[in-house]
C-alpha cells in the first residue's frame, strides 16, 4: 500500500488503490484526502487533520494545522 505524508501534522497516511495495490490481498482504507481551496492550491490531509479545520477553510488553516 502506499503512503502520503499529511500536509497539515506531517503523519505518513495509507492511500489506498493506485498499482502497489494491484497484487496485494491486503485491504486497508484511505487514511486522508487531497482538499482543493478556492485559491486553486491542493494539500492532502488525515483524517484527524480534516476534523479539525473549520467549517469553510482556506489553505492558511492548513498551515496552522502543524503548530
Amino acid at each position: 500500500m502506499a503512503s502520503e505524508p499529511c500536509d497539515g501534522c506531517g503523519t505518513e497516511v495509507n492511500v489506498a488503490g493506485g498499482i502497489s495495490a494491484m497484487w496485494n490481498y491486503e485491504h486497508e482504507p484511505t487514511g486522508g484526502m487531497t482538499l482543493e481551496f478556492e485559491d486553486g492550491t491542493e494539500h492532502f490531509l488525515c483524517f484527524e487533520c480534516v476534523d479539525t479545520l473549520p467549517e469553510y477553510p482556506t489553505a492558511e488553516d492548513v498551515t496552522t494545522l502543524g503548530e
